[in-house]
């Protein structure tokens, strides 16, 4: 386990929508102030068991990817290279084959209507994989790396090889939400009120404010600095999860590294594996097993906190 000092810098979540820009970014500036009185460290140690180090879970696989958790805990990952998806129960932690000539999918996550909603770099589409392994194409013609979806049944999802990011209605429409930097991985706070974007390339994250019409606002440089392992010159951050408290874990090339809600680095988990470390999530029954996407393999260690699994409400509307 790497573990680093907590900075002193603090920051704030979002903007207020009510008000206009310099006032908004006033009243950013006295929030900082005042977390810096009340906000307490997040060490690893409240996170971390001594006695649960990472365990393999499954193995012989080209490049795993995209692990995304259901209601019940099961996590489900891609095999990219080899065009498959698994299954790793719950209860059990066995792995079973859940789809397979998956046309490359990528990025995986559950929305609210059950279904498993996946990248699919092969034949450029978005799809709804059913439980069954069937599919429904949700939209077509698309670059796609990493997606989230919203309790609304809309859709953010990352476009590195055109540096966007686009938003998808729940009616189908797409539309670009942002651009101009190289995203990667993508996640919603549980709130849904900020967008977290990865950058592989970039010493930080990127957050947006999410607005009712689904647009992106705000754009500022968050969860900053991220470590750079020896002999790299830039992060390699990747995938992310969240936890009930609001740490965020991103998947980069000095390990998973966990910030608090405020922006703040909290340390480093060492990688299971010196191999790509890609992504990580929270499942099992309690949702307190971190799973790890790492290369050919995939790990498992048990936590002492939990995550707050991406299961969002269905609106109608």
């Amino acid at each position: 386990m790497i573990t680093s000092t907590p900075s002193t810098k603090r920051r704030i979540s979002q903007p207020c929508s009510t008000i206009g820009t310099s006032s908004a970014w006033a009243l950013l500036f006295v929030s900082a102030i005042a977390i810096r009185g009340s906000a307490q460290d997040m060490p690893l140690t409240q996170v971390l068991l001594d006695d649960e180090p990472w365990q393999l879970v499954s193995k012989g696989h080209s490049f795993t990817e995209g692990p995304a958790v259901d209601k019940n805990g099961d996590v489900f990952f891609t095999d990219v290279q080899q065009s498959k998806i698994f299954q790793i129960d719950a209860e059990t932690g066995d792995v079973q084959l859940f789809a397979e000539n998956t046309a490359k999918t990528n990025g995986l996550m559950f929305g609210a209507d059950g279904r498993l909603y996946g990248c699919r770099n092969g034949d450029k589409q978005i799809v709804a994989y059913k439980p069954d392994g069937s599919h429904d194409v949700v939209v077509a013609d698309v670059q796609s790396n990493d997606l989230v979806v919203t309790s609304r049944g809309a859709i953010y999802f990352t476009d590195p090889s055109n540096n966007r990011v686009w938003h998808v209605s729940p009616r189908g429409k797409k539309r670009v939400v942002a651009e101009g930097f190289r995203p990667n991985g993508v996640i919603l706070w549980a709130n849904e009120g900020t967008l977290v974007v990865t950058d592989s390339n970039e010493p930080h994250l990127w957050t947006f404010r999410v607005e009712p019409n689904g647009s992106l606002k705000f754009r500022e440089r968050y969860y900053q600095p991220l470590m750079l392992p020896s002999g790299k010159e830039r992060p390699g951050s990747d995938g992310m999860t969240v936890d009930k408290h609001g740490r965020l874990y991103v998947a980069t090339h000095a390990g998973l590294q966990m910030f608090d809600p405020t922006g703040r680095m909290g340390g480093v988990i060492a990688k299971p594996q010196q191999a790509f470390l890609s992504n990580a999530v929270f499942g099992g029954p309690k949702f307190d097993t971190l799973y790890a996407t790492c290369q050919d393999k995939v790990f498992r260690r048990k936590t002492k906190s939990a995550g707050a699994p991406y299961i969002p409400r269905m609106s109608a509307k």
